[in-house]
């Protein structure tokens, strides 16, 4: 653009102080600064390059999230999912990209796809650390791996099941409490926490009585203490010590079991509150030392061996005997 230029007055109209000059020029700057604000608009509304309009590039994703957002409400989930898949792919440099992305996911664990919605989930997590949205993709990850734990008549109890999954989800939900500890899911995260530790409890207990009815009674005590160590608040310690307490006095270790059982009355009491009580009942007073074997003393290192005297006279070898006569 071309801007015109104005040579300065001759010297006579300076000196007759000519306002009609200074009037030409109050307009001139004018309208170049009108042409500035157009300009600095024009700016802001395009992209370099010949790019998308901004303005219009974020309103048009808005209005196609929202479209999308609709069917979604309705939880008409076959008419939701392809209308957020246009929004990744047509606004992919907006926010409601990711928007969209989220809630496919949660189309997937409104539909029980479980498994589809903890990797979307991940992914989201994985890729927008930063996001604001992340404390609420985490929460709906460690639900979708606590409903993944699933329970139906076709598969064996829970606690004769592999815990792969229920490790999973043990850790994912500690891991978000860590992370938002005043999280406004707090209450159902401490809840399938809850849940999830007595499951993995149980598994524990199920193994020790597997290795306590094959008299693996070490091994037995071993798991019990696992899972007292390694899960609290899993609601299942009377159980847990009770049933070490029963193994002990299995393995004659009576004094210890007793111990045992009088911490649960105490503690504890409840319906195993009762069963130890009942368990002291059957052990009445038992001799709670060790027996004291008496062993003989330490008859120390045996003498040395010493090499016989070549001068040492040979004693004469014993003739042999005659045998006896016939009578």
């Amino acid at each position: 653009m071309s801007l015109l230029f104005l040579p300065p007055g001759p010297p006579h109209w300076r000196e007759r102080g000519d306002t009609s000059l200074r009037g030409l020029r109050a307009s001139l700057g004018a309208a170049l600064l009108g042409l500035a604000v157009v300009a600095g608009a024009a700016g802001c509304t395009v992209q370099s390059g010949g790019g998308p309009k901004t303005l219009t590039y974020t309103e048009d994703a808005k209005k196609a999230y929202e479209e999308a957002m609709q069917s979604f409400r309705s939880k008409d989930w076959e008419s939701a999912r392809p209308l957020f898949q246009e929004v990744r792919k047509k606004f992919s440099q907006s926010r409601y990209a990711r928007l969209a992305e989220l809630r496919m996911a949660d189309i997937d664990f409104a539909q029980e796809k479980y498994t589809d919605a903890i990797s979307a989930y991940r992914s989201f997590v994985t890729t927008y650390r930063t996001d604001r949205e992340v404390e609420y993709a985490r929460y709906k990850l460690a639900k979708a791996l606590f409903f993944d734990i699933s329970d139906t008549f076709l598969q064996p109890p829970a606690e004769e099941r592999d815990q792969a999954t229920t490790l999973d989800a043990n850790r994912e939900l500690k891991a978000f409490l860590r992370a938002f500890p005043r999280s406004r899911y707090r209450k159902d995260v401490d809840y399938m926490l809850e849940v999830v530790l007595g499951r993995l409890a149980r598994h524990e207990l199920y193994v020790a009585r597997y290795y306590r009815k094959r008299e693996n009674y070490d091994a037995a005590i071993s798991r019990i203490d696992f899972a007292l160590k390694s899960y609290p608040g899993s609601g299942l310690d009377p159980e847990a010590l009770v049933l070490k307490g029963e193994t002990l006095m299995m393995m004659n270790r009576r004094k210890e079991a007793k111990e045992i059982f009088e911490l649960v009355v105490r503690d504890w009491g409840g319906p195993f509150g009762n069963d130890a009580k009942a368990f002291l009942e059957e052990l009445g007073s038992p001799s709670q030392s060790p027996p004291d074997i008496k062993r003989p003393p330490d008859p120390g290192p045996p003498p040395k061996k010493t090499a016989p005297d070549p001068k040492a006279p040979v004693p004469p070898a014993a003739s042999p005997k005659a045998p006896p006569k016939a009578p």
